[in-house]
């Protein structure tokens, strides 16, 4: 389907899922990266970068540049073909020892640059975990327990993020410092709401107001209890760098690919579909239930003669309090589910643009008006599965899970409701 191409809305489930396709498609590395790029630079340069778009991005500035000296950390089934970076895999969203392999080679290569040699960043969402090298006496268990405690706690992820950044040695920074006094330019794409390249991939490249106290304070906000090796980490000065410190002076930090585009591209495709577009935000956070449940009274009172389609990205966060298997963007798709009580009319989607949803490799779920009437007749419980945080469980026992596999890209979550007349 091209861009902007008509289709009829009798088929409302295939116009959602040509809508994120298209989201994902317009944030393909393939495409941004070499929109960035130069000229190869003369000298010594070396491609570094983690998260789950990495891959993909060292493969454009390949395609772009030829063979690359290199080093790239991507999330497991990430991997692309490189002529000369090295790709590594490793855990995400809870780090492993891959990882923590990885991430020290990474900083060794960067230790032996000097002022004429020139890095190539390459920084994607899911490098707060890729790219991991714990502070102090910190133990890679340790670090895993608590960045799995935070992700199950609720917290918003910029506040996940400040606490990262202060229990690590490459956050905040650090990665930047590390390859000082070379200089370093990163291309960024951006996986949070409001795109700052200080809270996206917790900020490697970006220096950070923020104290060890203020982390500790998320902690306790959120419930988080941490080992002695972290506490004495924030009892002291972490590595975190300062805006202004020299270290930063020769960074340049772009990004490349945002939620905002792709949620326009999206928004072509339903015009062209005749829909009247209501883009609600790019940054939308909160609790998946309770967003989902302002878009259901959203969506009633949208009707008119026109299809409407409201969109929708951002990051929603699931408190975990069951023991089910969800994410929040299959949370969001229960809970709008069940507030719509099978309103005649009303079908949505709403995926991860990574693939991912949560922990699951699943990328989200889709919700029409028959939704609930599917699970009662598989004896499924709807309000049951929400209260247990088994939005996965509950779509996959309806057929209404939207798999993807590995996008290579990876601009936040994104929502479409389309209400038909």
């Amino acid at each position: 389907m091209t861009q902007g191409s008509a289709m009829p809305i009798s088929d409302p489930a295939t116009l959602l899922r040509t809508l994120f396709d298209r989201a994902v498609a317009v944030a393909d590395p393939m495409l941004c990266v070499p929109q960035a790029l130069g000229p190869k630079p003369e000298g010594r340069v070396l491609v570094v970068g983690a998260g789950k778009a990495s891959a993909r991005m060292a493969e454009a500035v390949e395609s772009a540049w030829g063979p690359c000296e290199g080093l790239v950390i991507t999330r497991y089934g990430y991997a692309r073909p490189c002529q000369g970076i090295e790709i590594v895999e490793a855990a995400h969203p809870v780090p492993d020892q891959a990882g923590l392999q990885a991430t020290a080679r990474l900083l060794d290569l960067l230790a032996g640059l000097g002022q004429g040699d020139r890095v190539l960043a390459l920084i994607s969402g899911g490098a707060s975990a890729l790219m991991v090298q714990p502070a102090g006496d910190i133990t890679l268990a340790e670090k895993a327990r608590i960045n799995a405690d935070l992700l199950a706690s609720g917290a918003p992820i910029d506040a996940m993020n400040r606490v990262r950044k202060h229990l690590s040695r490459v956050k905040g920074g650090q990665l930047a410092a590390a390859a000082y006094p070379a200089e370093m330019e990163a291309l960024i794409i951006s996986d949070v709401p409001g795109d700052d390249p200080a809270f996206i991939a917790s900020g490697p490249t970006v220096g950070d107001e923020t104290t060890p106290q203020q982390a500790r304070a998320i902690l306790e906000r959120w419930g988080v209890s941490l080992p002695a090796s972290a506490e004495a980490v924030l009892n002291g000065a972490t590595g975190v760098l300062r805006p202004g410190d020299p270290r930063l002076s020769r960074v340049t930090n772009r990004v490349i690919a945002a939620p905002s585009q792709s949620l326009e591209a999206a928004a072509e495709v339903g015009r062209g579909a005749g829909c009247q577009v209501r883009i609600l935000g790019d940054a939308l956070e909160g609790e998946a239930r309770e967003l989902a449940a302002d878009h259901a009274r959203l969506a009633l009172e949208s009707r008119s003669d026109r299809p409407v389609l409201l969109l929708s990205g951002g990051e929603c966060t699931v408190t975990r309090r069951g023991d089910g298997v969800g994410g929040p963007n299959a949370e969001y798709a229960l809970a709008l589910a069940l507030a719509l009580d099978g309103a005649g009319g009303v079908h949505a989607i709403a995926c991860d643009t990574d693939g991912v949803d949560g922990a699951a490799e699943v990328a989200g779920a889709m919700v029409g008006p028959d939704t609930l009437e599917r699970a009662r007749a598989a004896g499924i419980d709807a309000a049951q599965a929400l209260t247990r945080n088994d939005a996965h469980t509950f779509f996959a026992g309806i057929g209404g899970q939207v798999v993807t596999g590995p996008t290579l890209t990876n601009v936040n979550d994104f929502r479409a409701v389309l209400v038909l007349p």
